[in-house]
């Protein structure tokens, strides 16, 4: 077997477990239970498309495509950090809000009414300082 020959196997090889690794992988976004993992669904279509593209380069030999998957991961990674804040803020409560039971629900006093217990003592929750 030539080089040329088994280069051309590996990809060959390597484009089949990408296209059933997309193929899972979008079944993980659409299904997936909740958001986080349709987050980490898009994070993983992100690398799979990086590993198209790398066999593509390594098929072509233009090491152009190199470049461009690696802007692509930079802008997955930011997408990925993106949606990871946007679900740590989802799940806090709202400012002002509190949930649980009792006065100061399970989260303790607000940040506004804490704010407002250190500026003026009559007005935290607990009376004290």
């Amino acid at each position: 077997m030539t080089p040329e020959q088994i280069i051309s196997a590996a990809s060959y090889l390597a484009v089949v477990i990408l296209i059933v690794a997309l193929v899972l992988t979008v079944y993980r976004a659409i299904i997936g239970p909740t958001l986080p993992d349709r987050v980490v669904a898009l994070d993983m279509l992100v690398g799979i498309v990086i590993g198209f593209i790398a066999v593509v380069a390594l098929g072509t030999g233009y090491t152009l495509y190199i470049d461009i998957a690696i802007a692509l991961g930079l802008v997955g990674f930011l997408a990925t950090v993106a949606f990871a804040r946007f679900i740590l803020a989802r799940g806090r409560v709202g400012e002002g809000e509190t949930t649980g039971s009792g006065p100061a629900g399970r989260n303790g006093p607000s940040r506004k009414a804490r704010a407002a217990g250190a500026k003026n003592p009559a007005a935290a929750p607990d009376g004290k300082v």
